[in-house]
């Protein structure tokens, strides 16, 4: 073990995850009607910010076409929405719709419930700092990701 933080956080990730893990399925017979891919496109989308059809099969390493063909049906299902992007109408932006991140959280592998009483343990600002340590793990592995 040369480095201790890395230590920690292979150390702590497994007990977040065991904690809230709950069973799940990912299929089309699910109300929500997703796939494993599907699940991991919502995912990767945010509700007040776009991202390019490109960046996103790029960062998911699947290709265009493949990602096309989901993009369809997810927003058929009313879970995303592609607009023109301001600037260059040419260009498309993708975002999770209010009801794409409803199936997204009702499909996630983490349990909703047991995520809030997670957090209910801790303090308001205690809760902001973990939040914001997780958004800067998760940002630290999409740019990680992209390297490769």
């Amino acid at each position: 073990m040369n480095d201790p933080l890395v230590f920690e956080l292979q150390r702590l990730y497994p007990q977040i995850y065991l904690a809230c893990h709950v069973d799940h399925v990912r299929a089309s017979s699910t109300k929500w009607r997703l796939s494993a891919r599907d699940a991991s496109i919502l995912a990767h989308l945010k509700l007040s910010e776009g991202t390019s059809p490109r960046t996103l099969a790029a960062h998911l390493r699947i290709t265009a076409s493949t990602l096309s063909a989901a993009l369809k049906r997810l927003a058929r299902l009313g879970y995303i929405e592609s607009t023109p992007r301001l600037g260059d109408r040419r260009l498309r932006e993708l975002r999770l719709t209010e009801h794409g991140a409803e199936a997204m959280a009702s499909t996630s592998v983490l349990d909703a419930a047991r995520v809030q009483q997670l957090l209910e343990k801790l303090s308001a600002s205690e809760r902001e700092v973990a939040v914001r340590g997780l958004t800067l793990l998760a940002q630290a592995a999409c740019a990680l990701r992209e390297e490769k």
